[in-house]
């Protein structure tokens, strides 16, 4: 091999290699949210409350919203419904830095390309927390929720090896907000 084609091919590796780095992760411009968490409990009546991440990474929350809108059987949300379900949210102030934004919303595909363990029942009247992730289709205008990790009455998570990062980082926003 002649070094200037030794040098032509190792360029063009450091430039994919530098394209790969500025990528853009959110799975589609027209994406809004990224993350929810959502904790839900019927026990001692209604409770539900938890937050979603945009695509700017303010960080929304909710508390007893009436009139929820909840993923159909498929996990599937449009695009009006996950509107209508933002506008009952409120917002914290806090908004995810941008790189740490981008990292691990560069696990989503990852995430929603793996199976999830069967739910397995491990208590009782505890509720139930998910940490779910989202994929936006253009032409369908549909939001699909990919499960990280079920907690509470159930337990359940996502074989990817991203989703125990990505459910502990969120359970760490969790555990920061404050919720009106």
């Amino acid at each position: 091999m002649s070094t200037s084609f030794k040098i032509l091919v190792l360029s063009g590796f450091v430039f994919f290699s530098l394209e790969s780095c500025n990528k853009n992760y959110v799975i589609s411009d027209k994406q809004e949210i990224l993350f929810q968490f959502d904790y839900i409990n019927y026990t001692l009546g209604y409770v539900h409350y938890g937050y979603l991440i945009d695509n700017e990474g303010n960080i929304l929350t909710y508390k007893n919203p009436e009139e929820w809108n909840f993923p159909d059987n498929n996990n599937n949300l449009s695009k009006e419904q996950l509107a209508q379900n933002m506008r009952k949210c409120n917002k914290t102030g806090e908004k995810i830095d941008n790189d740490e934004l981008l990292k691990y919303t560069g696990y989503i595909k990852n995430i929603a390309s793996s199976k999830v363990t069967s739910p397995k029942n491990v208590a009782e009247d505890t509720g139930s927390s998910e940490f779910i992730c989202y994929q936006f289709s253009e032409s369908s205008e549909m939001y699909k929720g990919y499960l990280i990790k079920m907690e509470g009455d159930f337990t359940c998570e996502n074989l990817n090896f991203y989703s125990k990062k990505v459910a502990s980082w969120m359970k760490e926003i969790n555990n920061r907000i404050t919720r009106n």
